[in-house]
C-alpha cells in the first residue's frame, strides 16, 4: 500500500497516529540537523519533519537528496506542530519521518508549481502535464468533473437517456470547415469528424427515443482565439413532442440546478429578449445584462446640425457611462485610442461630460448646444456625473464597436462581477442572414431550423424577415447554449434547403438520410446544445476555456506538448490513397 491517507486528510485528531503518505516534494526547507519537506498530492499539503535527534541517520541523508517535484513515499508519526499553519487545512499537524522510500527523481521543473507560477502559456502548455499539478488548472478539471455530473443527475432525473453518436460520419456544410479522416478501405472516400450530433439527434427522435443527451466532444477547422478550441465539448440534448415553451423551462431547470448546486446562487429570473431589441439595446445578441450602460440611439437629435460625421452616418448611438465625467483627458483620449484599434475598428469617438451642476461639455460643444446635449443625456439615460460616448456609422458595424466599448468599459469599472450570474434567453432570430461573399443567404443556425409558426410563405417573399424558431441561453455576456425547433417534414426541410441554394441533387446527397427518415413518422421536436468548456469557466468566474480543458491546442491548433499535427510516413499515405501536394 502507498499510502493509508492522502496529503490534504489528516488533523489534529490524528496526532500519535502512524501514517503512510505518498506524493511529490512541493518545497525543502533543510536547516542542516532539520529538514521539512511540502508533501503534496491531489488533495492538499502536509508537511514532513526530519529531526536528527529522532530520524535515523540514513533517512537524513536520503532526505538531503530530496529536490522539487520528487515522487516520494514516507511513513512516520503524526504530531502537533510547534509552528501552526491557519492557510491550510493540515495545518495544525506535520509528520515525523522513520521510513523514506524515493519513487522518482525528478529533473528541476520549467517552471514553478505554484498558484502563481512564472511559467508563460505557451511553456505551460508544453509541459501540461505539470501545470495540472498547480492547484487552479487542478481545481478547474475538478470543477469540470462536478458540472459534468450535476448535468448528468439533472437530466436523467428528467427522464432524459445519455446516448453515444458516431465521430466518423459524412461530411455536410453547417458553417464551419469539417475536419476530414482518409478512409483506407473505401479508396479515395473520406469521413468528416462531427461539427455536431445534430442528425443523429433528429434521428433518435424518429428513433422515439423522445429524451436524449450526450455530453460529446464536437470539431470544427475555424480560426482560434481564447474562447475557441478545435475540438469542444458539448451538452447535447434533443427532445420531442416539445414546443419552444417546453425546453426554455426545461432547461431553466437545468441551469438553476447548476448554479444552485455548483456556486450556491438561487436565481429566480431567466428574461427574455428578442433578438432586435438585444441588437438595438447592446449591439451584439448574448448581452451581459449585469450592468447598464444601454444604448441610446441619436440620429433625430444629432442630424440636424452641421456636423458631417453625424449627419452622413446610418447610426448615432451612445452609452452613459457611470460616474465617467471623472474620467481626465488623457483617459478619454485613450478610450478613443482603444475605440480606433483594429480589432474594434472605430473612425473615432465623440464624448460629452455631464457635470454634476447640470451642464455639458463636449467634444463638439462647436456645432451643439447645451439644449442639444440634455436630449443626448435623456436618450442615453445620463445623470450627472456621467460621461456620454457616441460612435457613429454603418448599422451593424456601429453596434458593434459600441458593444465592444460597452463591455470593456464594464470590465474596467468592475461592474461585470464574476460571482453574479444574469441569465437571459435571447430569442426570435433571423432565420436566414445575407453573405455578401457569396451573394445568398445563409442559415442563422443550421438548415434543421424552423421557421416560426405561420412564416414559411414568406420565404418566397421576404426571406429576410423569417424568424427563426430558435433560442440562445445567454450567461454574464457569454453564449453557454443555443437550439431551436427543428423542420420534421420533407417538404418543409425540402423549401429550407432550397433557400439556402441547394439543388434538389445536392439535397437528396447532402440530407437524403434525414429527408427520408421524415417519410417514416417524424415527431415534432427541437433541442439545445450548451457549450460545456465556457459553461464550466463562467461558474468557475472565468471566461476563457483553455484552463478548463485538459490537454488544450494553441491559438495555432497545435498540441505542443505532443507536436501534434505532425507528418505521417509515406507507408500511411500509401494505404490510404493519399499523395502530399507540395507548394513552393
Amino acid at each position: 500500500m502507498y499510502r493509508s491517507h492522502n496529503c490534504g486528510e489528516l488533523r489534529a485528531s490524528h496526532i500519535n497516529t502512524e501514517v503512510t503518505l505518498s506524493g511529490w516534494v512541493q518545497k525543502v526547507r533543510d536547516k542542516g540537523f532539520m529538514i521539512w519537506v511540502d508533501l503534496r498530492d491531489r488533495y492538499g499539503i502536509t508537511q514532513l519533519i526530519f529531526d536528527e535527534e529522532r530520524t535515523p541517520e540514513s533517512i537524513m541523508k536520503q532526505a538531503q537528496k530530496l529536490g522539487r517535484e520528487f515522487v516520494i513515499q514516507i511513513t512516520g508519526t503524526v504530531i502537533e506542530r510547534a509552528s501552526k499553519n491557519p492557510n491550510i487545512a493540515t495545518g495544525d499537524i506535520e509528520i515525523l519521518v522513520k521510513e523514506l522510500n524515493i519513487l522518482n527523481e525528478a529533473k528541476l521543473p520549467p517552471f514553478t508549481i505554484e498558484d502563481e507560477t512564472d511559467g508563460g502559456d505557451e511553456l505551460r502548455m508544453k509541459y501540461r502535464y505539470l501545470d495540472i499539478r498547480r492547484n487552479p488548472v487542478k481545481q478547474n478539471l475538478i470543477l469540470r468533473h462536478k458540472v459534468a455530473q450535476e448535468v448528468r443527475r439533472y437530466l436523467s432525473s428528467e427522464d432524459f437517456i445519455e446516448v453515444e453518436t458516431p465521430y466518423l460520419i459524412k461530411s455536410t456544410p453547417e458553417g464551419a470547415r469539417d475536419f476530414v479522416v482518409p478512409s483506407r478501405m473505401n479508396e479515395g472516400q473520406f469521413y468528416a469528424l462531427p461539427q455536431s450530433p445534430q442528425t443523429f439527434k433528429q434521428l433518435l427522435m424518429v428513433g422515439g427515443m423522445d429524451k436524449y443527451f450526450q455530453i460529446v466532444k464536437c470539431f470544427r477547422d475555424e480560426d482560434l482565439r481564447a474562447d475557441r478550441q478545435p475540438e469542444f465539448t458539448q451538452i447535447d440534448c434533443e427532445m420531442a413532442f416539445v414546443e419552444q415553451e417546453d425546453i426554455l423551462n426545461t432547461f431553466e431547470g437545468l441551469t438553476r440546478h447548476l448554479l444552485k448546486e455548483i456556486n450556491g446562487i438561487e436565481v429566480d429570473k431567466f428574461p427574455r429578449m428578442t433578438y432586435d431589441e438585444a441588437m438595438r439595446k447592446y449591439g451584439n445578441d448574448k448581452p451581459d445584462i449585469r450592468f447598464g450602460m444601454e444604448f441610446g440611439e441619436l440620429n433625430a437629435v444629432t442630424q440636424h446640425k452641421d456636423f458631417k460625421v453625424f449627419n452622413s452616418a446610418e447610426l448615432v448611438v451612445g452609452i452613459a457611462v457611470p460616474g465617467g465625467n471623472n474620467f481626465t483627458r488623457k483617459e478619454i483620449d485613450k478610450l478613443i485610442d482603444w475605440v480606433k484599434r483594429p480589432q474594434v475598428g472605430a473612425l473615432g469617438m465623440v464624448y460629452c461630460r455631464c457635470n454634476e451642476d447640470g451642464t455639458f461639455k463636449s467634444s463638439v460643444d462647436k456645432f451643439y448646444d447645451q439644449e442639444d446635449f440634455t436630449k443626448w443625456a435623456e436618450i442615453t439615460g445620463a445623470k450627472p456625473g456621467d460621461l456620454i460616448c457616441i460612435l457613429s456609422g454603418e448599422t451593424n458595424k456601429v453596434r458593434a464597436q459600441l458593444s465592444a466599448l460597452r463591455m470593456e468599459l464594464g470590465e474596467r469599472l468592475g461592474l461585470r462581477k464574476s460571482n453574479e450570474f444574469a441569465p437571459l434567453w435571447v430569442i426570435d432570430f433571423p432565420l436566414l442572414e445575407w453573405d455578401e461573399e457569396t451573394q445568398r443567404y445563409h442559415a442563422m443556425h443550421h438548415p434543421f431550423t424552423s421557421p416560426k409558426p405561420g412564416q414559411l410563405e414568406l420565404l418566397n417573399t421576404n426571406p429576410g424577415e423569417v424568424k427563426a424558431n430558435a433560442y440562445d441561453l445567454v450567461l454574464n455576456g457569454n453564449e453557454i447554449g443555443g437550439g431551436s425547433i427543428r423542420i420534421h417534414d420533407k417538404q418543409t426541410q425540402s423549401i429550407m434547403l432550397e433557400h439556402l441554394g441547394f439543388s434538389p441533387e445536392e439535397a437528396k446527397a447532402q440530407f437524403g438520410f434525414l429527408m427520408d427518415a421524415f417519410e417514416y413518422g417524424a415527431p415534432p421536436h427541437g433541442g439545445i446544445a450548451f457549450g460545456l468548456d465556457r459553461l464550466v469557466a463562467i461558474l468557475g468566474g472565468q471566461e476563457t476555456i483553455r484552463d478548463f480543458i485538459a490537454f488544450p491546442k494553441n491559438n495555432a491548433g497545435r498540441d505542443i506538448m505532443i507536436d501534434a499535427p505532425a507528418p505521417i510516413d509515406n507507408e500511411q499515405l500509401n494505404e490510404l490513397h493519399l499523395k502530399i501536394n507540395s507548394q513552393s
